[in-house]
């Protein structure tokens, strides 16, 4: 903050005019947010008003809609954004998949409200805009939302969607096979996904207050025996997992929510935690090539709306310090000879060779997100040599970009024909999933536990 204001001897000439001006900027630009539980139609006319008044920076879609027809509607923000431009990635944020969990739902409201009335007046958000398309979805489950009865800690309903499907428990599964039949919610996000060239994620929940990174599930080929279920990005979560931890006011100091969760750090694997078949983050670091991680925000479920505010200011700067993190890494594209994109030639760092290959998209782009180091990348397409090139790579958050880095591919002329990975359980060696208590049985020993204190205390 500037000095002076005590000693100075009267207003500077045109000095009150140019306080009232702060003043109107220092204001919020959209109207009618307050700290409350924003229903279906308010929260569609709050997301049209922004639109409305931020035009040249938000774009206002829809993904689908909810068994009961509620439109799944996501607000991108950005420089460009109504489509995708060469070089800027592409980030999510998704909330309320479990409609009773609404904390999270509000926070990617007042996230929206900050991000559109910060920019051109606060330099880290605009040059975040700027150099990013931010999708934020308020509510993947608005049915369940709407229908959520006494709200409070645990809700008795509203958890799952009209047709009474757990919409994280409903995604293709890596490890098993999921026979549950796919939900209208769950396959607008899954189109949504391979519409665009998603490279970070997190989705956000309530229950407890924890960062949580992938694997959900796992098998003899992922679990450690630390009882972790490792991705070969393992680095890169936990990386991220505790960006938004510390970043966070409390998450960092590992609060226990329920009886038995401890959290070192404020993070933790999510098959360390418990098992979850059909999750959704998951799905995204398989057959999205996107890093999800699940954020929850609250040990209430669905708190007083007096306690939001708190929850903002908690979660403010670890939101946008998450998205920053997209800029992790490398990025670029695969040329041929004469400069033309090549698609669907897989670009991956050595050692990071993914179950389903992380590929080009038609635009022959490729975003990976790595810590900075020296690695080798591999570009490879079938039937050509493949193309290594040693890098070492710095840290491209703080300047809101990644690495750029062209390959040039000289004797491929054609895209490379590659059969799509299939959304049947890609790791089938030797599963342990039924080793693993599930969330159902989790709750269950609480709730048992409580009562045998509660009983006997």
């Amino acid at each position: 903050a500037e000095s002076g204001g005590c000693c100075q001897a009267g207003p500077r000439p045109g000095a009150e005019k140019m306080d009232l001006l702060r003043l109107a900027l220092s204001l919020p630009l959209v109207a009618g947010l307050d700290f409350s539980y924003h229903h279906t139609a308010e929260l569609e006319a709050f997301l049209r008003e922004v639109h409305s008044n931020h035009s040249s920076i938000t774009h206002l879609y829809s993904i689908g809609k909810s068994v009961e027809g509620r439109h799944l509607w996501v607000l991108a923000l950005g420089r460009f954004p109504n489509q995708h431009k060469i070089g800027i990635p592409e980030f999510k944020y998704v909330a309320n998949m479990h409609g009773d969990e609404a904390v999270g739902r509000e926070m990617l409201l007042h996230l929206i409200a900050f991000l559109v009335t910060s920019y051109q007046h606060d330099p880290v958000i605009t040059k975040l805009i700027n150099s990013t398309r931010i999708h934020i979805m308020p509510s993947m489950n608005p049915d369940g939302f709407e229908s959520t009865k006494n709200p409070g800690c645990y809700p008795l309903q509203g958890r799952y969607n009209s047709n009474g499907a757990d919409l994280n428990r409903n995604f293709p599964d890596g490890f098993t096979s999921n026979p549950r039949i796919i939900q209208p919610e769950t396959q607008a996000v899954m189109d949504w996904i391979k519409s665009e060239t998603f490279v970070l994620s997190a989705n956000l929940h309530g229950g407890s207050l924890v960062a949580s990174y992938p694997f959900d599930n796992g098998n003899s080929v992922t679990i450690t025996s630390d009882g972790i279920s490792k991705t070969l990005d393992n680095d890169v979560f936990v990386h991220l997992a505790q960006t938004y931890s510390t970043s966070h006011t409390t998450m960092h100091n590992g609060k226990v929510c329920v009886m038995g969760d401890y959290f070192p750090d404020g993070i933790t694997n999510g098959f360390a935690w418990y098992l979850v078949e059909g999750g959704m983050q998951d799905y995204n670091y398989i057959w999205g090539q996107c890093f999800e991680i699940t954020l929850e925000l609250s040990c209430c479920k669905y708190p007083p709306q007096e306690d939001l505010p708190s929850f903002w200011n908690d979660n403010k700067m670890a939101l946008i310090e998450y998205i920053k993190q997209v800029h992790l890494g490398v990025k670029g594209r695969v040329l041929d000879k004469n400069g033309e994109p090549i698609a669907d030639v897989i670009l991956e760092a050595r050692g990071r060779r993914h179950i389903c290959p992380y590929k080009t998209n038609k635009d022959g782009e490729y975003y990976l997100l790595l810590l900075p180091g020296v690695y080798v990348l591999n570009a490879t397409a079938p039937g050509y040599k493949s193309v290594l090139q040693l890098m070492n790579i710095p840290d491209g958050t703080q300047d809101f970009s990644a690495l750029t880095y062209d390959f040039i591919l000289p004797d491929v002329s054609a895209a490379p024909k590659f059969a799509p990975c299939p959304t049947t359980p890609r790791y089938t060696t030797g599963s342990t999933s039924t080793t693993k208590p599930s969330i159902n049985i989790l709750i269950l020993v609480n709730i048992f536990v409580c009562c045998f204190q509660i009983t006997y205390a």
